[in-house]
């Protein structure tokens, strides 16, 4: 029989928008994202972690950064980041709700680490292979442990949209909340929607509704907006609304990967997330986005295959192969770009020439590649348009793909009578 995708369901009374008196982002790159690909050197991580103290900016919008702490590696890694001395990101921990992974922290000396406290019947009964209060009993043994310490915990609730909220999640949450009133310490919260299943709905139900269950994280919960954090994955392509709705129903923090690279399907871009950020606050709060494309052209520099069509960071995000875009953007870019992508991420829009392209493209791509040329051409010119023949011909004998920019240079150095340089 077929198997449905999971399905959605709705209350009739949605939650009330309730945004966060102030948002910001985490990251956890190398801890999640290490989890979908070859691990990163320490070098690597260094660059990259310098790279994210630059996009985030002073006022510390990148605020965390999130590390293993298992191998000699995972230290050395810690280390190189500690030199920098930097006040954002912050560095934490990450363990297993062990108190044997906790003497890692221990050892660590770091002031905040998250602990993975697996919380559906699906973790609990059929990965641990135990019981809701066994489980949660040796989870809170860990947390009192950590505060005994001064440490902060951050508990992720694993798999919280697969979660029995009334009879699991919720009595937990305040159980943390109260260890943390008697303790002093303010003991935080992510709610992982670790197979992607949430719904960025106000009517959508529990445990699925990403607004619902962040209201009552919020509300019934007892967690302050600032100690909740949202950990989003991508299974179902829900992954920037979920996250969004997190921030717009009351949680401050969102957590996130550097091009989205994490299990799977990935987690929550951090780049995206910072457009996003920006867009809702109408303020940068000193982030620097053309640091996004540093970060891009870095990856590909190690050998990471970026998605051409990735927002952002993709070789393709602002590039159009269709003519009458090109003419739009000839007349007035803001027709076709959503944003000055040449300015916010040192990108200017750019024309790939393909049979879909016209005159109107071929004109876009020379104003940027032969600006001399371009000066006061226009589409009916005879010699673009005998370029546009050529173009025209290659397809009409059986090209599929774009023409290279060396072809379309040599091209219009034929036909507008260029000597090669």
């Amino acid at each position: 029989p077929l198997h449905p995708p999971p399905l959605v369901q709705f209350e009739r009374e949605p939650v009330p928008l309730e945004p966060a008196p102030n948002i910001w982002i985490t990251d956890t790159t190398f801890r999640d994202g290490q989890q979908s690909r070859a691990p990163y050197t320490v070098e690597q991580i260094g660059r990259l972690f310098e790279m994210l103290h630059r996009l985030g900016g002073p006022d510390g919008m990148v605020r965390q950064s999130e590390f293993f702490l298992y191998t000699r590696k995972d230290r050395e890694a810690v280390e190189r980041c500690q030199d920098y001395a930097f006040a954002f990101p912050e560095i934490t921990g990450w363990i297993r709700g062990t108190m044997a992974d906790y003497q890692l922290v221990r050892k660590s000396g770091l002031r905040e680490t998250g602990i993975l406290t697996s919380i559906s019947d699906y973790h609990i009964f059929k990965k641990l292979n135990s019981t809701r209060e066994k489980v949660i009993a040796s989870y809170l043994e860990v947390v009192d442990a950590a505060l005994a310490d001064g440490v902060i915990p951050r508990c992720h609730i694993e798999d919280s949209t697969r979660a029995d909220f009334y009879g699991v999640v919720l009595p937990f949450v305040q159980a943390l909340m109260e260890r943390g009133r008697q303790a002093g310490i303010q003991v935080k919260v992510r709610y992982p929607d670790t197979m992607g299943v949430g719904v960025p709905d106000p009517h959508a139900a529990l445990p699925r509704g990403i607004p619902r269950l962040t209201h009552l994280l919020r509300h019934e919960g007892g967690v302050p907006s600032e100690a909740l954090e949202f950990h989003g994955q991508n299974d179902l392509n829900a992954i920037i609304p979920n996250a969004v709705s997190a921030w717009l129903y009351g949680t401050s923090s969102n957590n996130g990967t550097l091009l989205g690279i994490g299990e799977r399907s990935g987690n929550t871009p951090i780049e995206a997330l910072v457009f996003w950020l920006i867009g809702l606050t109408g303020e940068t709060h000193g982030i620097d986005t053309t640091v996004i494309t540093e970060i891009a052209d870095y990856y590909r520099s190690i050998g990471e295959i970026v998605d051409q069509r990735l927002p952002f960071v993709g070789s393709n995000f602002n590039v159009t192969r269709a003519g009458i875009h090109a003419d739009g953007m000839i007349k007035d870019e803001e027709i076709y770009n959503p944003f000055d992508t040449t300015g916010l991420l040192n990108r200017p829009p750019g024309v790939a020439i393909t049979d879909k392209s016209g005159a109107a493209g071929l004109l876009m791509w020379m104003k940027e590649h032969r600006p001399t040329e371009a000066v006061g051409l226009e589409k009916r010119d005879p010699r673009l348009l005998r370029v546009l023949d050529l173009v025209m011909n290659e397809y009409e004998d059986g090209r599929v793909i774009a023409i290279a920019d060396e072809e379309v240079h040599a091209m219009i150095n034929s036909e507008f009578a260029i000597r090669s340089a």
